[in-house]
């Protein structure tokens, strides 16, 4: 960790930890007693309680989006969105990142312990949905004695939240911020997703998800599955810039004994090997379901102008020339079904080579174009 952070950083952060002993009646019908959140929060809260922003993590993130911990070399997952003069300005916006219910980064998960056992929850965890994370999400809410989010902001599975989030409480956001996001996947991206949930399933250290028992992770197949995700999160474009078919070692000379290994093959080994070594299995397995399952318009009778309805909310939506897992198509089909339904939407399409990695990175015409929408929500609000 730097001894000094940027002028535009929120420095050193501490994670803190929200105990619920209410029941969470979950969408598959079951409860969840005695949970907690792991949270972060940036800024500082203003006197009418008006100006707080939650941000919802996708996939692989959690509740670290912004600032250093104790001894990091890095900052959280969207230090480039979030700090003073960033889009996410904390000079005028109280910000709240949590770690979804189901994660394994403090909240209660899979790798918890299940009270009715005394082992970790492991397989036996409830299957979740999207919905159960923002019910969570508005109980946060309230312990923090917010009763209306300024804006709710989230890319990829954090945007689907975000969404839901309209539909589930419209009176408690006057803003909804959806990157790189998608009202239902493709068969394609279901498609991904089940051949990396069979690479973990198949690796023998899995034992159907009871890994903990025998002291062991599945790390080969959750090194696999992350190399899956990680392909489709790039542009063969950027992959092409980045490594072309540059070598890290090895030579093609024939019969030589030193194995070819390409830069592209070496960065995909990094990236899963890193990987495994900091997430669950059995939530990454969790959390893919819920990225299949997801579907905003199911309960409105497919009809998304007739879901959007129930918002009140304003909209910004967001997508990227080269994202290929989330493609701009889906943000217009989004965009599209609020016009329709009457709402008030933004929608930029915006020029980037690096693929569904975009919403994560500084790029220049992403970041001004975010920044001047949350200016506007920050001047709505009394500082």
């Amino acid at each position: 960790m730097p001894k000094t952070f940027p002028d535009n950083s929120v420095g050193l952060v501490v994670p803190q930890l929200m105990q619920f002993s209410e029941p969470l009646m979950l969408a598959c019908g079951r409860e969840l007693n005695n949970y907690q959140l792991a949270y972060e929060t940036y800024g500082q809260l203003n006197a009418n309680r008006s100006n707080a922003v939650l941000i919802c993590h996708a996939l692989s993130s959690n509740h670290h989006a912004a600032g250093y911990h104790e001894g990091d070399e890095k900052p959280g997952w969207w230090d480039a969105c979030i700090g003073p003069g960033k889009p996410i300005d904390t000079q005028r916006f109280f910000v709240v990142c949590a770690n979804n219910i189901g994660g394994c980064h403090g909240s209660t998960g899979p790798s918890s312990i299940n009270p009715a056992t005394g082992k970790p929850w492991g397989p036996d965890f409830p299957p979740l949905r999207a919905r159960d994370w923002v019910h969570a999400q508005a109980r946060l809410g309230d312990k923090l004695g917010i009763h209306q989010w300024a804006a709710i902001v989230g890319g990829s599975l954090g945007g689907m939240q975000a969404m839901r989030w309209s539909l589930e409480y419209p009176e408690k956001l006057r803003h909804c911020v959806v990157i790189a996001s998608a009202m239902k996947l493709t068969a394609q991206n279901i498609a991904f997703n089940e051949i990396a949930r069979n690479a973990i399933r198949s690796d023998p250290d899995f034992h159907q998800g009871n890994y903990a028992e025998y002291n062991t992770i599945p790390k080969r197949g959750l090194t696999l599955a992350r190399m899956i995700g990680h392909v489709t999160y790039l542009s063969d474009d950027l992959m092409g810039r980045k490594f072309g078919r540059e070598l890290r070692s090895g030579n093609f000379q024939q019969g030589s004994y030193n194995p070819v290994e390409f830069e592209v093959e070496s960065y995909l080994h990094y990236q899963g090997d890193k990987f495994s070594e900091v997430f669950d299995a059995n939530t990454y397995i969790l959390i893919t379901r819920i990225l299949d399952y997801f579907d905003l318009a199911r309960e409105y009778d497919d009809d998304p102008v007739k879901a959007f309805s129930q918002a009140l909310c304003q909209f910004l939506v967001i997508s990227f020339t080269t994202d290929w897992r989330f493609a701009p198509e889906r943000s217009r089909e989004i965009t599209d079904a609020l016009i329709a339904a009457g709402k008030d939407v933004c929608y930029a399409e915006i020029d980037a080579p690096q693929g569904h990695d975009a919403f994560l990175l500084p790029i220049e015409r992403y970041l001004s174009l975010f920044a001047a929408y949350m200016q506007r929500v920050a001047d709505e609000v009394s500082i």
